[in-house]
This record gives structure tokens, sequence and C-alpha cells, in this order.
């Protein structure tokens, strides 16, 4: 009963991508928009309800008309900022501050700050969660996920991870998946009892970053820093194909209207993979960007992908313990980049 009932999922899952269309044409660069403004910047998110792109910047986040590339708002109070996501129904947006491990939210209209609620140390991702209505955060160094309410604004629990999170993704179905970087793992989390319920490796990926859902499939598309894209069937909890990508991926998309799964990498490209079946995927374009374009986003009703980066000057001679120094951003030289077929 349990191998029938397991064909007929993977029958009605072959059936759904069968309705999905083939990509028509290569993406390319459509449009670029010279933003300019200070601070180093992290990831984008797009506010699909009010169509305003924010790109977190160091010390505050900036919104963006993306058909015009105009900047259209300015969040300030941040300490390294990195993720922001969207309760609309509550009509606030929540942002992660990771040097002071807090979160500030703001109203989506005016953008004015409503509040700062404190979570564990070295927040960096942060998502929504349909299924709970909870906001998740992850943090790096305290290897947690944060839980906030965000009606009330307040935290509401702690996932204790056992490794360093980067990335999550919700199913909407009560599940919250994250990349486990330290650990090369994807963990899952039981919303309701904000408890890890399952972990499972990922080899051959290495140290996973970026990470996208399928959610019609529930397929995820891990980002990983030995050039590796690595999928999981989140079902069976394990790895069922990996293509190769770029170098320096930090950002990973899937489009439920095409079938295509994107990674973003500092290299200055973009791979686009092709998902024919659940166990069945192919890179059928590498789009090239410009060097440190590695993050992304995706604007799921017209199919387009927005990346941002900026020109920098000389390196910085190393530091006495050998470490690099990140080279100085040019000014005026930020530059958000759209792609479209």
């Amino acid at each position: 009963m349990l191998n029938r009932l397991r064909f007929a999922s993977l029958a009605a899952s072959l059936a759904g991508l069968s309705t999905v269309p083939a990509a028509a044409q290569s993406y390319q660069i459509t449009h670029q928009y010279k933003v300019g403004g200070e601070g180093f910047w992290d990831y984008l998110s797009l506010d699909t309800v009010s169509n305003r792109l924010f790109i977190t910047r160091g010390d505050h986040v900036i919104a963006i008309d993306p058909a015009q590339g105009t900047v259209t708002g300015d969040i300030p109070g941040f300490d390294r900022a990195h993720g922001v996501a969207f309760d609309d129904a509550a009509h606030r947006g929540f942002a992660t501050s990771g040097a002071d491990s807090t979160v500030i939210m703001f109203d989506l209209t005016s953008l004015k700050v409503l509040g700062r609620i404190p979570v564990d140390v070295d927040d960096d991702a942060i998502l929504f969660d349909p299924a709970s209505r909870h906001i998740f955060t992850m943090n790096g160094d305290a290897q947690t996920a944060s839980v906030i309410d965000p009606v009330a604004g307040t935290r509401i629990g702690t996932v204790a991870l056992g490794a360093k999170p980067e990335f999550g993704v919700s199913d909407g179905e009560g599940h919250v998946y994250v990349n486990l970087e330290s650990s090369s793992e994807v963990a899952e989390i039981d919303v309701a009892t904000m408890k890890v319920t399952r972990k499972w490796p990922l080899a051959p990926c290495e140290s996973p970053s970026g990470l996208a859902i399928d959610v019609q499939h529930h397929v995820l598309f891990s980002g990983c820093h030995n050039q590796v894209m690595a999928m999981s069937d989140a079902v069976a909890g394990k790895v069922v194909g990996s293509v190769p990508i770029g170098r320096g991926v930090d950002a990973c998309r899937y489009d439920a209207g095409t079938g295509l799964a994107f990674a973003s990498t500092g290299d200055g490209a973009i791979t686009v993979i092709q998902e024919d079946a659940p166990t069945r995927f192919r890179v059928v374009q590498t789009v090239q960007t410009a060097p440190g374009a590695r993050t992304m986003e995706l604007d799921p009703r017209s199919h387009a992908l927005y990346t941002a980066t900026a020109e920098f000057g000389p390196e910085p001679a190393a530091e006495a313990n050998g470490r690099r120094r990140r080279p100085p951003m040019v000014p005026g030289s930020f530059t958000l980049y759209v792609l479209g077929q």
C-alpha cells in the first residue's frame, strides 16, 4: 500500500510538472538602474502587495520602485542589516539588525519604525511562515531560530538548531526548512512545537547558503559554497539531485510558474536550472551579471529577477593576522539589475 501511495504521489507530482511551461527564451539583463547611496548590501526582498523592493544597506534599508529603479523610502537605525520579511495582513515589515541582535518592525505604508524586538545573537535571514503566521529569524552565531508574533511585536520562542543556520523557507503546511552551513545539513522545524523534527545531510553539498522551495512538489534547492546546488525531497528527507553552479552563492529562488530554479553567485552569474521532474534537474543557462551580484530576488508575477552590486576600488593590504579586508565601494556606484526573458 505504501508503495502504491508513493507511486500515486510521484505520478501526481509529474503531472503537475507537465503543466509547467518550458522556458521560452533565455534570461538577459533588461534594465540597469544606478541607485547610488551608502552602505554595503545584503538580501533583496520584494513585497508583492506594495510592489516595493527592499534592499538592506548596512545601517539602513532602502525601498525601491522596481519598475523605475528609484528609491521611494529609507528606514534607518540598523547595525548590520541583513534580511526583510513581510506580514501583509498585519501590514508590517520586519528586518534583521545582526550586530545588535534585534529585529526592527516597521509600517509597510509609511515605513515608520514601530518597534525593536530583541532576538538571539547574529540574526541574519528572516522569513514569514503563513501556517503559523509567525516570523522566524536565523541566528548564525547563536545556532538558533527566533520566533516572533508579528501582531504583538514580541519574541515568543526559540528553536535550537545545533549548527549555524543560513537561509530558511516555509512550505506553508507547518514546516520551516533551514540550511545549516556549519554541518552541511537541512533542518526541518515543526512550527507548532517550535522544535527541530528532522535533519538530513546534503552531500555532495558543502556549506549551504541560499535556499528555495518548490512547495507543490516538496523540493528544496540548496545553494552550496563548493559550487553545487543540491536538491532535496523534503518528504523523504534526502538529496535527490545536484547540479553545478558558480562561485560564492548567496541566494536561491524557485519560480512555480516556469519550473525554474536560480542561484546567484558572487563571481557575477545566475545559474538557471530546469526542474523536469521532482528528481530530475538540468542547467539550462548561466546568465552573466556583474562581480559581487551574489544576492537576488524573484517576482513570481512577471518572472523577473533582481540582483545588485557595485564597483570597487583597489583591495586594501591584508591585516597583520593575514585576514583580507573588503575593498572600498566606489561612491554612487551601487546598481540594481533587472533580468527578464
